[in-house]
Protein backbone atom coordinates (compact mmCIF):
# COMPACT_ATOMS: atom_id res chain seq x y z
CA UNK A 1 0.00 0.00 0.00
CA UNK A 2 1.23 3.34 -0.98
CA UNK A 3 0.59 6.24 1.82
CA UNK A 4 -0.61 8.73 -1.26
CA UNK A 5 -3.39 6.34 -2.28
CA UNK A 6 -4.76 4.78 1.29
CA UNK A 7 -7.74 6.16 2.80
CA UNK A 8 -8.10 7.02 6.57
CA UNK A 9 -9.88 4.21 6.86
CA UNK A 10 -7.05 1.93 5.62
CA UNK A 11 -4.48 3.75 7.39
CA UNK A 12 -6.74 3.49 10.31
CA UNK A 13 -6.21 -0.55 9.55
CA UNK A 14 -2.60 -0.29 9.17
CA UNK A 15 -1.87 1.61 11.68
CA UNK A 16 -3.26 -1.32 13.96
CA UNK A 17 -1.30 -4.13 12.77
CA UNK A 18 1.90 -1.89 12.94
CA UNK A 19 0.99 -1.08 16.46
CA UNK A 20 0.80 -5.29 16.99
CA UNK A 21 4.16 -6.16 15.25
CA UNK A 22 5.87 -3.05 16.90
CA UNK A 23 4.70 -4.13 20.56
CA UNK A 24 6.25 -7.65 20.05
CA UNK A 25 9.52 -5.83 19.14
CA UNK A 26 9.53 -4.04 22.35
CA UNK A 27 8.41 -7.18 24.42
CA UNK A 28 11.74 -8.86 22.63
CA UNK A 29 13.99 -6.61 25.17
CA UNK A 30 16.30 -6.34 22.12
CA UNK A 31 19.53 -4.46 22.98
CA UNK A 32 21.10 -3.33 19.29
CA UNK A 33 22.77 -0.14 18.54
CA UNK A 34 23.28 1.15 14.82
CA UNK A 35 24.63 4.11 16.22
CA UNK A 36 28.60 4.75 15.18
CA UNK A 37 30.60 3.69 12.06
CA UNK A 38 32.71 1.18 13.56
CA UNK A 39 34.15 -1.63 12.75
CA UNK A 40 33.28 -5.01 13.54
CA UNK A 41 35.25 -7.68 15.60
CA UNK A 42 35.76 -10.03 12.16
CA UNK A 43 37.30 -6.49 10.61
CA UNK A 44 39.91 -5.86 13.27
CA UNK A 45 40.81 -9.84 13.05
CA UNK A 46 42.37 -9.28 9.82
CA UNK A 47 44.79 -7.39 11.25
CA UNK A 48 46.05 -10.06 14.09
CA UNK A 49 48.89 -10.82 11.67
CA UNK A 50 50.25 -7.06 12.73
CA UNK A 51 52.61 -8.95 15.17
CA UNK A 52 55.21 -7.14 17.31
CA UNK A 53 57.96 -5.85 15.48
CA UNK A 54 61.15 -8.29 15.29
CA UNK A 55 64.45 -6.53 16.66
CA UNK A 56 66.13 -6.27 13.53
CA UNK A 57 62.97 -4.40 12.42
CA UNK A 58 63.52 -1.21 14.55
CA UNK A 59 66.75 0.75 13.55
CA UNK A 60 65.95 1.68 9.81
CA UNK A 61 68.78 1.58 7.31
CA UNK A 62 69.84 5.13 7.89
CA UNK A 63 70.01 4.58 11.49
CA UNK A 64 67.46 5.51 12.83
CA UNK A 65 66.42 4.07 16.08
CA UNK A 66 62.47 3.35 15.58
CA UNK A 67 62.55 3.10 19.95
CA UNK A 68 63.51 6.80 20.42
CA UNK A 69 62.45 10.07 20.34
CA UNK A 70 62.42 11.80 16.80
CA UNK A 71 61.20 12.05 13.27
CA UNK A 72 58.35 14.41 13.75
CA UNK A 73 57.35 14.00 10.19
CA UNK A 74 57.00 9.76 10.40
CA UNK A 75 59.18 7.53 8.54
CA UNK A 76 59.40 7.97 4.80
CA UNK A 77 58.11 4.90 4.06
CA UNK A 78 54.93 5.78 6.05
CA UNK A 79 54.93 8.67 4.48
CA UNK A 80 55.03 7.54 1.06
CA UNK A 81 52.33 4.99 1.88
CA UNK A 82 50.26 7.85 3.14
CA UNK A 83 51.07 9.58 -0.12
CA UNK A 84 50.05 6.69 -2.25
CA UNK A 85 46.84 7.25 -0.45
CA UNK A 86 46.37 10.80 -0.58
CA UNK A 87 47.74 11.13 -4.55
CA UNK A 88 50.66 12.73 -3.29
CA UNK A 89 54.33 12.60 -3.32
CA UNK A 90 56.12 11.52 0.56
CA UNK A 91 57.74 15.49 0.43
CA UNK A 92 53.63 16.72 0.92
CA UNK A 93 52.66 14.00 3.71
CA UNK A 94 53.17 13.98 7.41
CA UNK A 95 52.57 10.36 9.24
CA UNK A 96 51.08 10.80 12.96
CA UNK A 97 49.36 8.74 15.16
CA UNK A 98 45.88 6.37 15.07
CA UNK A 99 43.85 9.58 14.53
CA UNK A 100 43.57 11.72 12.04
CA UNK A 101 40.68 13.76 13.61
CA UNK A 102 43.36 15.13 15.94
CA UNK A 103 45.45 16.14 12.86
CA UNK A 104 42.04 17.74 11.26
CA UNK A 105 41.73 19.37 14.83
CA UNK A 106 45.26 20.53 15.45
CA UNK A 107 45.32 22.00 11.74
CA UNK A 108 42.28 23.99 12.58
CA UNK A 109 43.52 24.99 15.65
CA UNK A 110 46.68 26.12 14.02
CA UNK A 111 44.90 27.96 11.14
CA UNK A 112 42.71 29.60 13.26
CA UNK A 113 45.13 30.81 16.47
CA UNK A 114 48.66 30.52 14.45
CA UNK A 115 47.91 31.49 11.09
CA UNK A 116 48.25 28.89 8.43
CA UNK A 117 51.07 30.57 6.78
CA UNK A 118 52.22 32.77 10.25
CA UNK A 119 50.14 34.80 12.41
CA UNK A 120 49.09 37.61 9.82
CA UNK A 121 47.31 34.81 8.51
CA UNK A 122 45.71 33.34 11.66
CA UNK A 123 41.43 33.28 11.32
CA UNK A 124 41.33 34.54 14.77
CA UNK A 125 42.35 37.80 13.45
CA UNK A 126 39.31 38.63 11.18
CA UNK A 127 36.00 40.00 13.11
CA UNK A 128 33.89 36.57 11.81
CA UNK A 129 34.71 33.21 10.75
CA UNK A 130 32.82 31.03 8.28
CA UNK A 131 32.94 27.59 7.24
CA UNK A 132 30.97 25.60 4.91
CA UNK A 133 29.07 22.25 5.94
CA UNK A 134 27.87 19.95 3.10
CA UNK A 135 24.55 18.34 4.76
CA UNK A 136 23.95 15.80 5.51
CA UNK A 137 27.53 15.42 6.79
CA UNK A 138 30.04 14.29 9.38
CA UNK A 139 29.60 15.52 12.96
CA UNK A 140 32.49 16.19 14.19
CA UNK A 141 33.66 17.90 11.50
CA UNK A 142 31.06 20.27 12.45
CA UNK A 143 31.79 20.24 16.37
CA UNK A 144 35.19 21.40 15.30
CA UNK A 145 34.34 24.48 14.11
CA UNK A 146 31.66 24.35 16.99
CA UNK A 147 34.81 24.17 19.50
CA UNK A 148 36.21 27.55 17.77
CA UNK A 149 32.94 29.63 17.56
CA UNK A 150 33.44 29.37 13.45
CA UNK A 151 29.90 30.02 12.14
CA UNK A 152 28.66 27.21 9.55
CA UNK A 153 26.83 27.80 6.54
CA UNK A 154 24.57 24.45 5.21
CA UNK A 155 25.12 23.61 1.64
CA UNK A 156 23.14 20.60 0.18
CA UNK A 157 25.02 17.51 -0.79
CA UNK A 158 24.01 16.13 -4.51
CA UNK A 159 24.46 12.97 -5.88
CA UNK A 160 27.91 13.53 -7.37
CA UNK A 161 29.16 16.01 -4.84
CA UNK A 162 28.51 19.55 -3.01
CA UNK A 163 26.09 21.98 -4.38
CA UNK A 164 29.08 24.02 -6.12
CA UNK A 165 26.61 26.76 -7.70
CA UNK A 166 26.05 27.23 -4.52
CA UNK A 167 29.28 26.46 -2.94
CA UNK A 168 30.76 29.47 -5.46
CA UNK A 169 27.95 32.00 -5.35
CA UNK A 170 28.95 31.83 -1.58
CA UNK A 171 32.56 31.41 -1.88
CA UNK A 172 32.96 34.52 -3.98
CA UNK A 173 30.47 37.10 -2.46
CA UNK A 174 31.69 36.33 1.28
CA UNK A 175 35.77 36.94 2.31
CA UNK A 176 35.02 35.88 5.78
CA UNK A 177 34.46 31.93 4.56
CA UNK A 178 37.16 30.38 5.64
CA UNK A 179 36.84 26.84 4.41
CA UNK A 180 34.65 23.75 3.92
CA UNK A 181 34.99 20.48 4.77
CA UNK A 182 34.84 17.17 2.26
CA UNK A 183 34.71 13.87 2.64
CA UNK A 184 35.10 12.65 -1.15
CA UNK A 185 34.50 9.28 -1.39
CA UNK A 186 31.89 7.81 -0.28
CA UNK A 187 30.80 10.68 1.78
CA UNK A 188 29.22 10.52 5.20
CA UNK A 189 26.93 9.54 5.18
CA UNK A 190 25.40 9.50 1.88
CA UNK A 191 27.75 7.32 0.07
CA UNK A 192 28.52 9.91 -2.72
CA UNK A 193 31.69 9.56 -4.63
CA UNK A 194 32.58 13.58 -6.12
CA UNK A 195 32.49 13.65 -9.30
CA UNK A 196 35.54 14.83 -11.28
CA UNK A 197 33.24 17.73 -12.70
CA UNK A 198 32.91 18.73 -8.53
CA UNK A 199 37.00 17.85 -8.10
CA UNK A 200 37.72 20.35 -10.36
CA UNK A 201 35.65 23.53 -9.18
CA UNK A 202 37.06 22.22 -5.85
CA UNK A 203 40.51 23.06 -6.97
CA UNK A 204 39.17 26.16 -8.18
CA UNK A 205 38.29 27.50 -5.59
CA UNK A 206 40.92 29.41 -3.99
CA UNK A 207 41.21 31.62 -7.45
CA UNK A 208 37.68 33.37 -5.79
CA UNK A 209 38.05 32.37 -1.67
CA UNK A 210 39.08 35.32 0.56
CA UNK A 211 42.58 35.26 2.01
CA UNK A 212 43.69 31.96 3.86
CA UNK A 213 40.89 29.41 2.78
CA UNK A 214 40.97 26.33 3.27
CA UNK A 215 39.52 22.90 1.68
CA UNK A 216 39.80 20.42 4.32
CA UNK A 217 39.77 17.21 2.40
CA UNK A 218 39.10 14.05 4.68
CA UNK A 219 39.15 11.16 2.58
CA UNK A 220 37.81 8.84 5.01
CA UNK A 221 36.95 5.87 3.04
CA UNK A 222 39.05 6.66 0.19
CA UNK A 223 40.33 2.37 -0.08
CA UNK A 224 36.70 0.96 1.35
CA UNK A 225 35.21 -0.24 -1.75
CA UNK A 226 32.28 -3.11 -1.14
CA UNK A 227 32.21 -3.28 -5.27
CA UNK A 228 34.23 -4.15 -7.72
CA UNK A 229 35.18 -1.65 -10.14
CA UNK A 230 34.60 0.98 -8.13
CA UNK A 231 34.21 4.67 -9.23
CA UNK A 232 37.16 6.42 -8.96
CA UNK A 233 37.71 9.87 -7.21
CA UNK A 234 39.69 12.21 -9.29
CA UNK A 235 43.05 13.84 -7.63
CA UNK A 236 42.25 16.92 -6.52
CA UNK A 237 45.59 17.89 -5.58
CA UNK A 238 46.70 17.35 -9.48
CA UNK A 239 43.76 20.32 -10.17
CA UNK A 240 44.85 22.69 -7.28
CA UNK A 241 48.52 22.38 -9.56
CA UNK A 242 46.71 23.25 -12.32
CA UNK A 243 45.15 26.60 -10.93
CA UNK A 244 47.90 27.06 -8.42
CA UNK A 245 45.71 26.85 -5.14
CA UNK A 246 47.97 24.21 -3.80
CA UNK A 247 47.78 26.22 -0.67
CA UNK A 248 43.97 26.07 -0.70
CA UNK A 249 44.23 22.64 0.32
CA UNK A 250 44.49 19.94 3.22
CA UNK A 251 44.40 16.18 2.93
CA UNK A 252 43.98 13.75 6.13
CA UNK A 253 43.46 9.75 5.98
CA UNK A 254 44.14 7.02 8.23
CA UNK A 255 44.72 3.27 8.65
CA UNK A 256 41.94 3.23 11.71
CA UNK A 257 39.54 1.73 9.43
CA UNK A 258 41.97 -0.50 7.34
CA UNK A 259 43.75 -1.99 10.80
CA UNK A 260 42.48 -1.58 13.72
CA UNK A 261 40.42 1.14 15.05
CA UNK A 262 42.64 2.64 18.34
CA UNK A 263 45.95 1.87 16.81
CA UNK A 264 46.41 2.91 13.16
CA UNK A 265 48.18 5.82 11.64
CA UNK A 266 47.16 8.75 10.12
CA UNK A 267 47.87 11.23 7.61
CA UNK A 268 48.04 15.03 6.55
CA UNK A 269 48.96 15.91 3.41
CA UNK A 270 50.01 19.35 1.90
CA UNK A 271 52.02 21.99 0.27
CA UNK A 272 55.25 22.05 1.27
CA UNK A 273 54.95 25.54 2.34
CA UNK A 274 52.05 25.02 4.65
CA UNK A 275 53.88 22.16 6.16
CA UNK A 276 56.47 24.02 6.74
CA UNK A 277 54.00 26.05 9.30
CA UNK A 278 52.18 22.94 10.35
CA UNK A 279 55.41 21.52 11.90
CA UNK A 280 55.79 24.09 14.10
CA UNK A 281 52.79 22.87 15.96
CA UNK A 282 53.26 19.71 15.70
CA UNK A 283 56.90 20.66 17.50
CA UNK A 284 55.58 22.31 20.40
CA UNK A 285 53.30 19.48 21.09
CA UNK A 286 55.38 16.10 20.24
CA UNK A 287 58.76 14.87 20.15
CA UNK A 288 58.05 12.42 17.44
CA UNK A 289 55.13 9.78 16.90
CA UNK A 290 54.87 5.87 17.87
CA UNK A 291 57.02 5.01 14.75
CA UNK A 292 57.29 1.35 15.88
CA UNK A 293 53.37 1.43 15.26
CA UNK A 294 54.29 2.92 11.60
CA UNK A 295 57.25 0.42 10.87
CA UNK A 296 54.26 -2.54 12.19
CA UNK A 297 51.81 -1.30 9.42
CA UNK A 298 54.40 -1.23 6.88
CA UNK A 299 55.70 -4.61 7.30
CA UNK A 300 52.15 -5.82 7.39
CA UNK A 301 50.70 -3.66 4.12
CA UNK A 302 53.79 -2.58 2.13
CA UNK A 303 52.43 -0.28 0.05
CA UNK A 304 49.26 0.80 -1.82
CA UNK A 305 48.53 -2.59 -3.46
CA UNK A 306 49.03 -4.34 -0.12
CA UNK A 307 45.93 -1.87 1.20
CA UNK A 308 43.96 -2.76 -1.70
CA UNK A 309 43.99 -6.64 -1.04
CA UNK A 310 43.80 -6.11 2.71
CA UNK A 311 40.62 -3.96 1.88
CA UNK A 312 38.98 -6.50 -0.30
CA UNK A 313 38.91 -8.98 3.15
CA UNK A 314 37.11 -6.38 4.45
CA UNK A 315 34.35 -6.01 1.64
CA UNK A 316 33.88 -9.88 1.78
CA UNK A 317 33.00 -9.12 5.63
CA UNK A 318 30.62 -5.73 4.82
CA UNK A 319 28.62 -6.41 1.60
CA UNK A 320 26.08 -8.97 3.20
CA UNK A 321 26.04 -6.46 6.32
CA UNK A 322 24.75 -3.43 3.38
CA UNK A 323 23.35 -5.81 1.37
CA UNK A 324 20.66 -6.78 4.63
CA UNK A 325 19.79 -2.73 4.99
CA UNK A 326 18.92 -2.70 1.36
CA UNK A 327 16.59 -5.62 1.57
CA UNK A 328 14.59 -4.54 4.66
CA UNK A 329 14.13 -0.96 3.23
CA UNK A 330 13.20 -2.42 -0.57
CA UNK A 331 11.06 -5.00 0.72
CA UNK A 332 9.37 -2.82 3.87
CA UNK A 333 9.43 0.76 1.94
CA UNK A 334 9.97 0.70 -1.74
CA UNK A 335 7.01 2.24 -3.21
CA UNK A 336 5.49 3.18 0.34
CA UNK A 337 5.96 6.83 -0.21
CA UNK A 338 7.61 6.51 3.27
CA UNK A 339 11.18 7.47 2.27
CA UNK A 340 14.40 7.29 0.09
CA UNK A 341 17.76 6.25 0.61
CA UNK A 342 21.11 5.56 -0.62
CA UNK A 343 22.62 2.71 -1.87
CA UNK A 344 26.46 3.01 -1.62
CA UNK A 345 29.71 1.44 -3.19
CA UNK A 346 31.51 1.43 -0.16
CA UNK A 347 32.12 3.61 2.97
CA UNK A 348 30.33 2.89 6.47
CA UNK A 349 26.78 4.43 6.11
CA UNK A 350 23.79 4.71 4.63
CA UNK A 351 21.92 7.48 4.47
CA UNK A 352 17.64 7.23 4.75
CA UNK A 353 15.54 10.83 4.50
CA UNK A 354 12.43 10.18 5.94
CA UNK A 355 9.11 11.97 4.85
CA UNK A 356 9.82 15.64 6.61
CA UNK A 357 9.30 16.11 10.17
CA UNK A 358 9.62 11.94 10.94
CA UNK A 359 13.18 11.50 11.82
CA UNK A 360 13.37 12.39 15.50
CA UNK A 361 9.71 10.28 16.35
CA UNK A 362 11.49 7.12 13.61
CA UNK A 363 14.86 7.06 16.31
CA UNK A 364 12.44 7.75 19.19
CA UNK A 365 10.46 4.98 18.20
CA UNK A 366 13.22 2.68 17.48
CA UNK A 367 14.89 2.99 20.71
CA UNK A 368 12.21 1.99 22.71
CA UNK A 369 11.94 -0.66 20.83
CA UNK A 370 15.91 -1.67 21.69
CA UNK A 371 17.36 -0.25 18.66
CA UNK A 372 19.77 2.63 18.86
CA UNK A 373 20.32 4.89 16.15
CA UNK A 374 22.52 8.29 15.64
CA UNK A 375 20.33 11.21 17.10
CA UNK A 376 18.40 13.04 15.33
CA UNK A 377 19.87 16.07 13.62
CA UNK A 378 23.38 14.78 14.32
CA UNK A 379 24.39 15.03 10.22
CA UNK A 380 24.06 18.67 10.60
CA UNK A 381 25.47 21.66 12.22
CA UNK A 382 24.21 22.53 15.60
CA UNK A 383 22.52 19.16 15.98
CA UNK A 384 19.68 20.73 13.69
CA UNK A 385 18.12 19.17 10.43
CA UNK A 386 16.23 21.90 9.12
CA UNK A 387 13.78 19.25 7.39
CA UNK A 388 14.12 16.58 10.20
CA UNK A 389 14.18 13.70 7.91
CA UNK A 390 17.72 12.73 7.48
CA UNK A 391 18.80 9.73 9.65
CA UNK A 392 22.37 8.12 9.18
CA UNK A 393 22.38 3.85 9.65
CA UNK A 394 25.42 2.50 10.91
CA UNK A 395 25.67 -1.64 9.62
CA UNK A 396 29.41 -2.12 9.77
CA UNK A 397 29.60 -3.11 13.92
CA UNK A 398 26.44 -5.66 14.46
CA UNK A 399 26.38 -8.99 12.94
CA UNK A 400 24.67 -9.70 10.13
CA UNK A 401 21.86 -11.40 12.11
CA UNK A 402 21.62 -8.70 14.62
CA UNK A 403 21.21 -6.94 11.60
CA UNK A 404 18.97 -8.41 9.83
CA UNK A 405 16.91 -7.79 13.39
CA UNK A 406 17.71 -4.17 13.85
CA UNK A 407 16.11 -3.25 10.21
CA UNK A 408 12.85 -5.20 10.75
CA UNK A 409 12.76 -2.63 13.75
CA UNK A 410 13.72 0.44 12.35
CA UNK A 411 11.33 -0.48 8.87
CA UNK A 412 8.57 -0.82 11.32
CA UNK A 413 9.41 2.12 12.87
CA UNK A 414 9.63 4.14 10.08
CA UNK A 415 6.11 2.45 8.35
CA UNK A 416 4.31 3.37 11.97
CA UNK A 417 5.91 7.08 12.25
CA UNK A 418 4.64 7.29 8.36
CA UNK A 419 0.76 5.94 8.51
CA UNK A 420 0.45 8.40 11.96
CA UNK A 421 1.69 11.42 9.77
CA UNK A 422 -0.93 11.03 7.59
CA UNK A 423 -3.89 10.07 9.66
Amino acid sequence: MNLDNASQQELQSWEKKLVVKYQQFKDADLKLDLTRGKPGNAQLDLADAMEDLPINKMILEDGTDLRNYGGLDGIPAARKLGGEMLGLPEAEVICGDHSSLSLMYLYMLHAYYHGSQGADTAWAKESDVKFLAIVPGYDRHFTICEEFGIKLINVDIKDDGPDMDRVEELVSKDPQIKGMWCVPKYSNPTGCVYSDKVVKRIAELGKIAGSNFRVMWDNAYGVHDLRENPQQLANVMDYCRKYETEDNLILTASTSKITVAGGGISFLGASVENLEHFRKRLAVMSIGPNKLNQQRHLIFLKNIEGVRSHMQKHAELLRPKFNMVQKHLEIGLAGKAMGNWCNPEGGYFVSFNSNPGLAKEIIRLSGDAGVKLTPAGATFPYSLDPEDENIRLAPTFPSVEDLDQAMQVFVTCVQLASVRQRM
